[in-house]
């Protein structure tokens, strides 16, 4: 079916509403490169103009993949829920936005209609609002998940402490983590990138936290981001396994890339379950996504990159996750090329993720030869933390020293939850406070009184 519109004396004409998508996008530097992106802002109004018109039922009759040949295109089709549906079936994609902005519609009502909405009404809606917009609809829809402690609760920020090393030396990797932890930093979980996927390193990162975790009682979850095969193994092995990563994307082709498939996520979730390592819940599986990861597999089928990752958070709804996190400027410049563009996108993925009832966090980053700095890194920090971000990552001087990009730090983390009043998880904030760490605001008490947990750890790390 093709879609017109017209602007003045001009009509716009779009072949299907894959062409419509990718056309009323918001401009970046991924579209560009596959030639799907608007040719002129007027174009991109036009289409736009058209793409509000559009019966939200359309996306159940024009899949953008062919179902025949995508396996999330079924699974986007096949876990549909008419019932949850019907509240807003009768509304064209214009309608959608009016009907999230109203005053009226509150938590209850988008989490009523959570299983009725596809990722690319969602990706669609999307395109329509203003930066303003997706923050204020996204507010309204709290996603909270629990392992060892309790995250996504309104009013709460939390964090990822990622103590990468080059070498995955283990006593480095150990004082980067303690570091975090002084800084109050963990509550998302303790999670390392490794340098290798050598299976004997995993398990001895794997033990290092969890002896740590054991030996202070520290209410978190840890997790080493290894292929999900090596972490079916480690499991296999007897490792202590809290969290289960991989990366996703949003079609078959592109998930082939990662060497996965819904029926190995499907072992991989049943494993981690198997060990009941949970105390408050059982949310377990840690993903990780980024909008152009489908172009550079070339595998995003002429779907523009936005749509392409919303499609990929419906990957993620499937297994109960317990942390989802755009990576949101991690790719690089030829998918988002500036600040603009890495704070559009991170503002429109923790929307449609949360719309579609996913945890969403953010790791508000860019690689050094984007046109980005450290103050887009703190709009969109600020934004994100107004939008009710569920977490973001705690890097020492938010630099990642292993994976050679820019973050966000310790520091960080206490800015944005002093400007807005942002708790951590009530459990682990409970911890720091018996540890001494924080006061019972939250605030962080001096180093003196830390003292004694720093020389126990130290003791523990067998640093001098």
């Amino acid at each position: 079916m093709s879609y017109t519109e017209t602007i003045g004396s001009r009509a716009y004409r779009f072949a299907d509403l894959k062409t419509l998508m990718a056309k009323a996008s918001p401009q970046r530097s991924g579209d560009q490169l596959a030639g799907v992106a608007a040719a002129s802002e007027e174009e991109r109004v036009a289409a736009r103009m058209a793409l509000a018109q559009v019966p939200l039922r359309t996306f159940l009759n024009e899949a953008l993949i062919p179902y025949e040949s995508d396996e999330v295109t079924r699974l986007v089709i096949d876990d549909h829920s008419q019932e949850a549906f019907a509240e807003i079936a009768h509304l064209t994609v214009g309608d959608f936005r009016n009907w999230l902005l109203s005053s009226t519609t509150d938590a209850d009502a988008l989490t009523r209609i959570t299983a009725g909405l596809t990722p690319e009404m969602v990706a669609a809606v999307s395109k329509l609002m203003r930066n303003q917009d997706l923050i204020a609809a996204a507010r309204k829809r709290p996603v909270i998940t629990r392992f060892r402690n309790t995250v996504g609760l309104p009013g709460h920020m939390s964090v990822r402490l990622q103590p990468n090393h080059p070498t995955d030396d283990v006593k480095g990797i150990a004082a980067s983590m303690l570091d975090g932890l002084m800084y109050g930093c963990g509550d998302a979980m303790i999670g390392i990138n490794p340098a290798s996927d050598n299976l004997g390193a995993i398990t001895r990162l794997l033990l290092m936290i969890d002896d740590f975790r054991q030996r202070y009682q520290v209410p978190t979850q840890s997790c080493v981001l290894t292929h999900v095969t090596n972490t079916i193994a480690a499991i296999e092995k007897g490792a202590p396994v809290d969290l289960v990563f991989q990366s996703i994307a949003g079609t078959e082709k592109a998930n082939a890339g990662f060497g996965i498939s819904l029926a190995l996520l499907q072992e991989a979730y049943e494993a981690g379950l198997s060990l009941k390592r949970g105390t408050v819940g059982n949310n377990l599986m840690y993903f990780e996504t980024g909008q152009g990861s489908a172009l550079s597999a070339d595998a995003h089928f002429g779907v523009d990159q936005q749509t392409c990752e919303v499609r990929a958070y419906a990957v993620a709804r499937k297994f109960n996750p317990f942390l989802v996190n755009t990576v949101v400027g991690f790719i690089g410049p030829e998918y988002l090329y500036d600040g603009k563009q890495i704070t559009r996108a991170g503002l429109e993925d923790h929307f449609c993720g949360k719309l579609l009832g996913v945890p969403m966090g953010c790791d508000i980053c860019y690689t050094n030869h984007a046109e980005a700095d450290q103050d887009d890194m703190d709009n969109l920090l600020t934004l994100l933390g107004v939008a009710g971000i569920n977490f973001i990552m705690g890097i020492p001087g938010a630099d990642d020293v292993m994976l050679n990009y820019q973050s966000t730090s310790f520091h960080d983390a206490l800015y944005v939850r002093d400007v807005l009043g942002l708790r951590r998880a009530p459990e682990f904030e409970g911890w720091l406070e018996s540890m001494r760490i924080t006061d019972a605001r939250g605030a962080l008490l001096s180093a003196s009184t830390q003292q004694p947990l720093l020389e126990g750890a130290r003791d523990w790390m067998g640093i001098a």
